[in-house]
């Protein structure tokens, strides 16, 4: 039988000390700012935040975010093949998971040289339009060009797609890395991807992208962001979300010091 938390447990009328079941975490081994074997990512650090709160020890199942079939499939071999109990980033609500309360809302942000004063505050920017614009693949932001014509019919190298979320197994800093060489004007992301990189680039302007309509649909850049455990881990949810509400404000904390842009 498994038992969470330690305490004494009766055996022939011996008492003995029962070790604390752990928490396994599955995570990318080699995806920083997200998570590293070290222990380096911010979801490492969240992680044993939450494993301290639980009274567990920290364990991990070790699985690439970036192969085929991407975060749905990383999901599918680790979460729902039961070989671990939470993944520490996923959008609250999902479909594929049980999620959490969130634990942080961030959002996906323009990044450009503060020498250009850009006036950019949305999609819809008029500045944008000359402008050579670098995003990555499968994200609001593609969807979001491609709704205003900036990929279907472009010129060559009006825009630049990176592929840093797949299969590549390059890092978020590469789109920072073209940035700062002058191969795009301005950058599409998702913060918290490049939040930890901006530290050594303090001559970028970050604008957060927001939340808008277009032909009367919603778009959305702005993503409540939960810990997800497979579907009935009914339990482990409920202990998850107390963890959250009684420490959010360490948790809060891990991520601002890790650069991860925090909405209000």
């Amino acid at each position: 039988m498994k038992l969470r938390g330690v305490g004494p447990l009766a055996v022939m009328g011996v008492w003995l000390s029962v070790p604390a079941a752990a928490l396994t975490v599955c995570a990318d081994p080699d995806y920083l700012p997200y998570s590293n074997r070290a222990g380096e990512g911010f979801e490492n650090k969240i992680a044993s935040a939450v494993a301290k709160a639980l009274g567990e020890p920290l364990e991990y199942t070790w699985a690439s975010h970036r192969g085929h079939g991407g975060f749905s499939q990383f999901l599918s071999s680790t979460l729902d093949a039961k070989k671990c109990d939470v993944v520490m980033s996923i959008p609250y609500g999902s479909r594929e998971e049980l999620t959490t309360r969130p634990y942080y809302i961030s959002s996906y942000v323009f990044v450009f040289p503060k020498s250009k004063k850009y006036d950019i505050t949305s999609m819809d920017s008029p500045a944008l339009k000359p402008l050579k614009v670098g995003f990555e693949r499968d994200t609001p932001a593609e969807d979001a060009l491609k709704m205003r014509s900036f990929i279907p019919g472009t010129p060559p190298g009006k825009v630049v797609a990176f592929d840093v979320s797949d299969e590549g197994g390059e890092s978020p800093a590469v789109m920072l890395t073209a940035l700062k060489e002058g191969k795009i004007d301005v950058l599409i992301t998702w913060q918290p991807a490049i939040g930890a990189f901006l530290r050594t680039y303090p001559d970028l302007e970050v604008v957060p992208v927001p939340n808008t309509r277009s032909r009367g649909a919603p778009e959305q850049y702005s993503f409540p962001m939960s810990m997800g455990v497979r579907e009935g881990n009914d339990a482990l949810k409920k202990r998850l979300d107390d963890v959250i509400e009684k420490h959010q404000a360490e948790l809060t904390s891990i991520l601002t010091e890790n650069g991860v842009l925090v909405n209000k």
